[in-house]
């Protein structure tokens, strides 16, 4: 394998997004990674499988990996895992966080076979408190953190998920990003060390400017909001109320119409103008007179927010006036951010997702051919890949344990009293 982190080994015992993605990050740099699993399979494997244990979430999310299928819960499954950890460089594990200790991978007894061990966990709630031992997802933690409210995904009155799974994927990110520190850490040290991860602390981290509280300017209204907010819900309010409370303490600006997607004559397109100069130039090719840029406009007053919203509907029936084409052709000329809405499957062929190589093509031991995502980083020096396909279930189970000095007959007596498959 090539990249920088060729010549990295990791053992993998993950399970459905955070984990495996984080894995396979890895191995598009180069790392060698074997995913231990049961030998039933992680549950991925079933949700909405293709064939008997392959499913498009797992094959998403496992590229590049060698697959070794381990009963944990059997002495012969933990002796193999106790003759690979010398070998290893990094363990990466996200189970709840007694399940570690009662399978016998714990960080204390993994680093006390190899001290360089990098072990990164990851958990739900971290690994402390009166939640820790709750067994959590990408859905309970986006409710608990104020995710799924805070970004008003609202369908039938009540909140919901964002899709994909964004605290999922966050923190799988995070904890490639910590295992890379934690490898550089160790060149210079030699130590290694334990890493703790959790979809609690990277969901409240990308909520950074709504999760951040500023005593002079906040401490009064949040107080309020908190207390009427404990009313509401003593009073059993609706959602919707509840919702109106929040808008109440986090108003929304009244007629956004330089950030958000409309209808064209034939489609959708969505502009995002940050700063005032592209805005103005928006504003401009709509022939529109937006009042807050000029002096002296108070955004608080009833009258500003009446004009705000009377601006947005203005801007919503010019948006329909001429095709998706047409504004975008405006716009680029203007230098206004805006892009048509897509389908994600729309771009597998898309010219500037070819351009930058943002999709391969693998080929599936049991699938076949099929394509998905590139690396997400470009290194001149260290080109990133991805490695192979995710593995189907036992796939490298004699290559991994042949090479810990297993014999064939050996192996087959360990796929006999189900220790693998």
């Amino acid at each position: 394998m090539s990249g920088p982190l060729s010549g990295i080994k990791v053992l993998e015992f993950t399970e459905i997004v955070a984990g495996p993605f984080s894995g396979a990050l890895l191995t598009d740099m180069g790392a060698d990674t074997i995913k231990v699993e049961p030998p039933w399979g992680e549950p991925s494997r079933g949700t909405q499988p293709i064939m008997p244990f392959e499913s498009r979430g797992y094959v998403s999310l496992n590229r590049g990996k060698r697959s070794l299928p381990l009963d944990l819960n059997k002495p012969q499954a933990r002796e193999i895992v106790y003759q690979l950890v010398p070998q290893m460089d990094v363990v990466i594990i996200n189970y709840r966080p007694d399940v570690p200790a009662n399978l016998g991978i714990d960080y204390e007894t993994l680093s006390a076979i190899n001290p360089r061990l990098i072990y990164c966990q990851n958990t739900a709630f971290g690994t402390k408190g009166p939640h820790a031992k709750r067994p959590g997802s990408d859905i309970v933690t986006q409710a608990m953190t104020g995710l799924m409210v805070g970004n008003r995904n609202i369908r039938d009155g009540v909140p919901q998920l964002i899709n994909p799974a964004l605290a999922d994927y966050a923190t799988g990110i995070t904890m490639a990003w910590g295992i890379s520190a934690a490898l550089y850490h160790r060149e210079k040290t030699g130590r290694g060390q334990k890493i703790e991860a959790s979809l609690l602390a990277t969901a409240l981290a990308i909520q950074s400017g709504r999760f951040m509280q500023i005593a002079s300017v906040d401490a009064e209204l949040r107080e309020k909001f908190l207390s009427d907010l404990e009313q509401y819900r003593a009073e059993s309010r609706s959602f919707e109320e509840v919702d109106q409370l929040y808008l109440q303490f986090r108003p929304r600006q009244a007629g956004n119409i330089y950030y958000r997607t409309y209808e064209t004559r034939n489609g959708l397109i969505t502009v995002g103008c940050l700063s005032n100069p592209p805005r103005k130039r928006m504003a401009e090719l709509l022939g529109l007179r937006d009042i807050r840029f000029e002096e002296g406009y108070d955004a608080r007053t009833p009258e500003s927010r009446a004009f705000g919203e009377q601006l947005a509907l203005k801007a919503a029936e010019l948006m329909k006036e001429k095709t998706t084409e047409e504004w975008l052709e405006i716009f680029d000329r203007a230098g206004v951010p805006v892009s048509p809405v897509y389908y994600t499957e729309e771009l597998v062929e898309h010219e500037q997702v070819a351009a930058n190589e943002n999709v391969v093509a693998l080929e599936h031991s049991m699938l076949g051919p099929l394509t998905m995502y590139g690396p997400t980083l470009k290194m001149s020096e260290t080109p990133l890949r991805a490695q192979r396909a995710a593995p189907a279930l036992g796939e490298h189970t004699d290559d991994i344990l042949s090479g810990l000095g297993y014999t064939a007959e050996q192996i087959e007596a360990l796929r006999r009293d189900e220790v693998t498959r």
